[in-house]
């Protein structure tokens, strides 16, 4: 018999190979796609940002080294020392448990490195502590690394209360009224109240919450706010947080509420002009040269040189004073009216000094002689 070749007899032949193929391809797709998985986490891990430390440990007045690769180019970052963590649950109480008064801010390179000298302080809360290095703006990321503060108290971390969620379920509002001061240029202040709900399993206690004023076109500045409370699973609770702004401010602000990383809500808040600011400077520019032109005059009114007038009114001699109680005396009406052209002629004579009584013309003609005569 001949035998035959043609697409018959090769399906056939093929057919172990593409069994074999189909068996071993099953086992291999696990191993496949675990590769392709691992790869973006690979590229994650090396993107993620790291903190060293030159010591591990150091007692208060000393200084440590604090270095860091990963993180953004040109980014501003916030260096602390804070009790009551640890690199896997981070800083619990925020940075209320944080030395801020030793703290340090360093600005990273181009490649995102940097390396700053921090003063070793105590923290309000006892160790275990941690070196927290945070970014200050823009993408929030943050890294922490073991630090043990020599003679600084240690303490039990508190019970992990994982597993609650809050949500807020009403619309958010600013409560509160201005002053007369902010009509001056004092803070403006307000209540951010709000309510939230435990969605998780487990209660909530003592939620750090952060409060984000943002003006215009510049990013939210984040600060910390903690409410002192348990919200138990499936619960609600009514939360009031202090808002406040800067001293002058005016215009329109948003404020955000976040907690952990998710923003909660949002509240807009137009802030009124400190009218009184401009009124003050108005009725200084008034009152200070009208203060200023009176007291030239005054100056002038004293240094200014007296006229004969005045000298003569001032040297006159006071007349004989009358003594209370005496009678009258009576005046009679002829030597009244001889006193009058006395009077009179006194001050003709003043008015025309050259007709004085020694020097008149009719005085001084020489008298004829009687001689020859009878």
């Amino acid at each position: 018999m001949t035998r035959r070749t043609g697409p018959e007899t090769l399906r056939r032949a093929a057919s172990p190979a593409r069994l074999l193929t189909l068996a071993v391809l099953p086992a291999l797709l696990p191993a496949l796609f675990l590769s392709v998985l691992a790869v973006p986490g690979a590229r994650a891990a090396e993107s993620a940002p790291t903190v060293s430390l030159s010591k591990k440990e150091a007692g208060k007045g000393g200084e440590i080294t604090v270095s860091g690769k990963g993180w953004r180019g040109e980014a501003l970052l916030m260096l602390l020392i804070c009790g009551q963590a640890t690199p896997e649950r981070g800083v619990i109480g925020g940075t209320n448990s944080c030395a801020n008064g030793t703290g340090r801010a360093v600005t990273t390179d181009e490649k995102g490195a940097f390396s700053k000298r921090l003063p070793v302080a105590e923290p309000p809360e006892p160790c275990p502590c941690v070196v927290h290095v945070a970014t200050v703006t823009g993408e929030q990321a943050s890294a922490d690394a073991v630090f043990t503060v020599a003679g600084h108290p240690t303490a039990e971390l508190p019970r992990r209360t994982g597993g609650g969620k809050l949500a807020v379920l009403a619309a958010t509002r600013l409560e509160g009224d201005s002053s007369l001061l902010t009509w001056f240029g004092a803070p403006p202040a307000r209540r951010l109240v709000f309510t939230v709900g435990n969605l998780g399993p487990a209660p909530v206690e003592d939620p750090v919450f952060e409060i984000g004023t943002a003006h215009g076109v510049y990013a939210p500045q984040w600060e910390e706010r903690q409410w002192r409370g348990t919200v138990a699973p499936g619960a609600r609770a009514r939360i009031a947080l202090p808002v406040e702004l800067s001293a002058g401010a005016h215009g329109d602000y948003q404020i955000s509420l976040r907690y952990g990383k998710k923003v909660l809500a949002e509240q807009p808040w137009g802030v009124g002009r400190p009218w009184g600011v401009t009124l003050f400077w108005v009725l200084l520019c008034l009152v200070v040269p009208a203060a200023v032109f009176r007291i030239g005059m005054a100056v002038v009114d004293r240094i200014r040189p007296r006229t004969g007038g005045a000298h003569r009114t001032a040297g006159a001699r006071p007349g004989p004073a009358v003594s209370k109680g005496l009678p009258r005396r009576t005046t009679p009406v002829a030597r009244t009216a001889r006193s009058a052209a006395a009077a009179d002629a006194d001050a003709t004579t003043a008015v025309l000094p050259w007709f004085t009584p020694d020097s008149a013309p009719s005085e001084n003609r020489p008298r004829p002689t009687t001689k020859g005569r009878a």
